[in-house]
């Protein structure tokens, strides 16, 4: 009956500590939505695409 009180015990641990990771990354998510990390996602992402201006030429001088 020892171990299994001490299961049972690393189980609750477990419980609690979940809880507290999925808290505080829950938590960060909030801040970044709020602080403007997720405003413009669609940039970034499309930046690649566009050409620059003769890259070629600014690199000879």
């Amino acid at each position: 009956m020892g171990t299994f009180a001490t299961a049972m015990s690393v189980i609750y641990l477990l419980i609690a500590v979940s809880i507290v990771a999925a808290a505080g990354f829950l938590g960060a998510f909030l801040w970044a939505v709020r602080n403007g990390q997720y405003d413009d996602d669609q940039t970034p992402a499309m930046r690649i695409l566009f050409d620059d201006k003769k890259t070629s030429e600014t690199n000879n001088q």
